[in-house]
């Protein structure tokens, strides 16, 4: 059977037509459809029937043209993948789709040269604002030049050196801190921390509050801090290293539930039961955290909520004459699971 083509389509709606179709000069169709303060709301109501009746739709670059912007935001994270990420790009398309912008979504892999390409990218597209996880892989230079861009940048961390650009991030430091006073509660003195790479804004706030929390809370104390990939694949090359070099440790902090689910393959694998073995605390609350075997415990950082304010700031800078940067942290709390063994109740020992 000869498959049929499509009808031809149809002019494009043009503000002319509406204005014809409403009984209105274009200026008065023009503020109508815009919203614009002054006009008469029958009128107004008018113009809205004859665009709905036309099937009108408006050309967002022509109203960019005259507006000086977009409408379009652009989000740089390093993995959609993880599921931290997944979560915080949920924030940001709502909060995006509640103020009628669009979201271009890219992937860095903390590749400088994707990261590059990207911001150019989104810089070519006129973006209203962009939020990344990172601009460390910039060099100095490059940052320098993304800051006096006039496109609004917000980190998802937060860099002390990097005062030009407004940050959105959980309060990382804290967050270190409570998984390590858990684990000395509990009884816990021999530690590890996996974490990811060296100079990582977030992971190394809440190592900084880790170590600290340990040092004050009980000097003797012993922590092996070992660096890789801050993702599942990474937490299992640590996790199978740290358990088959028959290392003491009763308790490990993973910086992110990504590298604690490493963490849990590489126990399985090995053979090391999750707590009567080794204790574990990850960092961040994902979906997953709960449903895991043993649920894990973890610090819960508010994901959506974070994507959701660094829209905010980012519209903020892009209507305000002031673009002084903001910087914002949200609290974190200690959720309390299965994953981790009081070494301080009776007869507890560790079984290897």
């Amino acid at each position: 059977m000869q498959r049929k083509l499509p009808p031809p389509e149809q002019h494009a709606v043009k503000l002319r037509d509406i204005a014809e179709a409403a009984g209105v000069t274009i200026a008065t169709a023009s503020r109508s459809l815009n919203g614009i303060y002054g006009v008469n709301p029958l009128t107004r109501e008018r113009v809205m029937q004859a665009a709905s009746r036309l099937n009108y739709r408006p050309n967002r670059l022509a109203r960019g043209l005259v507006t000086g912007r977009s409408q379009i935001l652009g989000l740089i994270i390093s993995d959609i993948r993880n599921p931290f990420f997944s979560e915080v790009a949920r924030g940001v398309e709502d909060a995006a789709y509640s103020a009628g912008c669009d979201v271009v979504l890219c992937n860095s892999d903390l590749d400088p040269q994707k990261q590059n390409h990207y911001i150019a990218s989104l810089m070519a597209k006129s973006v209203d604002g962009i939020i990344m996880n990172s601009v460390t892989a910039l060099d100095q230079a490059e940052q320098e030049r993304l800051a006096l861009s006039g496109v609004p940048v917000v980190l998802l961390n937060r860099f002390t050196s990097l005062a030009q650009f407004s940050t959105i991030s959980a309060d990382n430091e804290q967050g270190g801190r409570l998984a390590a006073e858990y684990f000395l509660k509990m009884g816990h003195a021999r530690l590890a921390h996996l974490t990811g790479p060296r100079h990582h804004g977030n992971l190394s706030q809440r190592a900084k509050g880790f170590l600290q929390a340990v040092r004050e809370g009980n000097p003797s104390a012993s922590v092996i801090v070992a660096h890789g990939n801050h993702t599942l694949a990474g937490g299992y090359t640590m996790g199978l290293k740290l358990f088959r070099e028959k290392h003491d440790v009763t308790a490990i902090f993973a910086a992110n539930d990504a590298l604690a689910f490493g963490v849990l393959k590489a126990a399985l694998e090995c053979k090391i039961k999750i707590p009567q073995d080794v204790s574990l605390i990850g960092f961040d609350n994902v979906d997953l955290a709960a449903i895991v075997h043993p649920p894990l415990t973890t610090i819960h950082q508010s994901k959506y909520e974070i994507g959701e304010a660094a829209v905010n700031v980012l519209l903020r800078l892009a209507k305000a004459k002031d673009k002084s940067p903001e910087n914002r942290v949200l609290g974190v709390e200690l959720i309390e699971r299965e994953s981790v063994r009081n070494l301080k109740s009776k007869g507890a020992k560790v079984s290897r």
